[in-house]
């Protein structure tokens, strides 16, 4: 993939990213911690790569984070078909298999962890791939 490609769909990723997160209504210091930002990536910087006239960093981390939450996007997309508000109430909301807690509070508080967490809570694809159970197979009983 050549550097122009790399800007166009890094470009793209981003404004998917701020996209959801604006659906979430999530606020400077949520972004920041959701997609383990530095500090010193303020609301102007984020209104960049709101209109597209920067990308988010090229980093390793920031670029799985954004993988995750774009699925988890998807996922939820899936589970509320009719309702795409849902997905910005379903992130806030007190979940009973995180304990009560928001699955927003869990993604801030055990970040990359916390949105794995999350997508195999909606996704069971995911989890199934996370188990290593695709790579062991069916084998009948009996044989």
């Amino acid at each position: 993939m050549s550097e122009i490609e790399q800007k166009q769909a890094l470009g793209e990723i981003t404004r998917a990213v701020m996209g959801l997160l604006d659906a979430w209504e999530l606020e400077t210091r949520e972004i920041q911690g959701v997609l383990c930002l530095p500090e010193n990536v303020r609301a102007r910087a984020l209104n960049k790569f709101r209109e597209g006239s920067d990308v988010l960093p090229d980093d390793p981390e920031t670029l799985r984070r954004a993988g995750y939450l774009l699925r988890i996007a998807d996922a939820l997309r899936t589970t509320y078909p009719l309702n795409p508000r849902m997905s910005g109430r379903w992130v806030r909301q007190g979940h009973r298999r995180f304990g009560r807690r928001s699955p927003l509070s869990i993604i801030l508080r055990d970040g990359e962890t916390g949105m794995i967490a999350v997508l195999s809570e909606l996704d069971c694809t995911f989890s199934w791939d996370l188990t290593g159970s695709q790579s062991m197979g069916y084998r009948p009983s009996g044989t």
